[in-house]
């Protein structure tokens, strides 16, 4: 393959940054550390694939893409609303138990579409602009991600996180978020210090931002930074093991967050709420991989969507914010759903 001309070649696009001429693929993070340009998926489940691109340039998001036929059938998912509502009281009840104090509970929806998912992702770009949008195509897999949360940006030896935790309609942005968006945002500041923690240099993780408010398409999101320094002895694999999956998405503590999940989560999330984005040597830009639409080896699309669950929280307005989340992307790329 020389260059991605036509819509079926393998290419990924981020931030202006297209490469192209797939070289390989990887399932090992060790393989980052050899200095090229790979785009990077992880699943939540912890499958890791590296894509090795061979050249890489300044350049829009491709046009070769034919106009996005709106999806016309009905969005299945994985949990209707009385499923979900009850697997919001099952974490709260984990909670009253003292295994876990925050877990984020999701849910996915797919319908069939048999068109590739470039000229969605041109769509998101023009009506739903995201600061970590991204597009991969590979053997086996689309991604049309329009991601607004930073799960990794790295400078040398340099790393920060921006956890997003609290969301609201954007016609209440006037207004304070929640006591429990507050407390939530906290709990998975503290668990990125932690994970950095174990990365990076004595006293160097610092909170540089807390609690900022940010505005998206249609929404409103409570973010905030953490920041470190690695030490000189962390490789990518180390990093991986560290920070993979992302804490905004999974729960606090995390690996009691995990158990929950893997255990009473009616679908695997796959590519949702894993990691995308690139890394260059020792340069990196990693969104959590939310708002994506992803594809596999069959006419089936996916999305998924989730809410942040806490003892405190109510079930019907855990529903609907899974609702809100959807609802402007699946506008976007068509179809029905409850």
């Amino acid at each position: 393959m020389n260059s991605a001309s036509k819509g079926d070649e393998s290419y990924f696009w981020m931030g202006g940054r297209l490469a192209t001429q797939l070289e390989g693929i990887s399932h090992d993070p060790k393989d980052l550390d050899d200095g090229g340009f790979w785009a990077v998926s992880t699943t939540f489940e912890g499958e890791f694939l590296g894509a090795r691109f061979a050249n890489v340039v300044e350049a829009p998001f491709p046009k070769w893409h034919q106009p996005w036929k709106k999806i016309e059938g009905w969005w299945n998912s994985s949990m209707d609303e009385n499923e979900y509502k009850k697997y919001v009281s099952d974490i709260q009840e984990e909670i009253a138990q003292g295994w876990v104090y925050q877990v984020n509970a999701c849910r996915v929806l797919t319908t069939q579409c048999d068109s590739n998912l470039d000229s969605l992702f041109a769509n998101l770009l023009e009506k739903n602009p995201a600061p970590y949008a991204s597009y991969l195509q590979i053997p086996g897999l689309m991604i049309a991600s329009a991601s607004p949360e930073l799960f990794l940006s790295r400078d040398a030896s340099i790393v920060r996180t921006s956890p997003i935790k609290g969301t609201k309609n954007l016609s209440r942005s006037n207004e304070d978020f929640s006591e429990k968006d507050s407390a939530e945002n906290v709990m998975i500041v503290d668990l990125m210090r932690n994970d950095l923690g174990r990365i990076c240099l004595d006293g160097s993780v610092s909170v540089p931002r807390l609690l900022s408010t940010e505005i998206h398409p249609g929404l409103a999101h409570l973010v905030s930074d953490i920041s470190g320094q690695l030490r000189s002895d962390i490789a990518w694999p180390e990093l991986c093991r560290a920070l993979l999956p992302p804490g905004s998405v999974s729960g606090a503590p995390k690996s009691s967050a995990q158990e929950v999940i893997s255990r009473l989560e009616a679908a695997a999330r796959g590519p949702y709420c894993g990691a995308l984005g690139w890394v260059e040597d020792d340069q990196a830009l990693l969104s959590v991989a939310i708002r994506i639409f992803w594809k596999r080896n069959d006419d089936q699309v996916h999305f998924g969507t989730g809410a942040g669950i806490t003892w405190s929280s109510d079930v019907d307005n855990e529903w609907q914010e899974t609702q809100l989340k959807a609802a402007h992307l699946l506008a976007i790329a068509g179809g029905r759903f409850k």
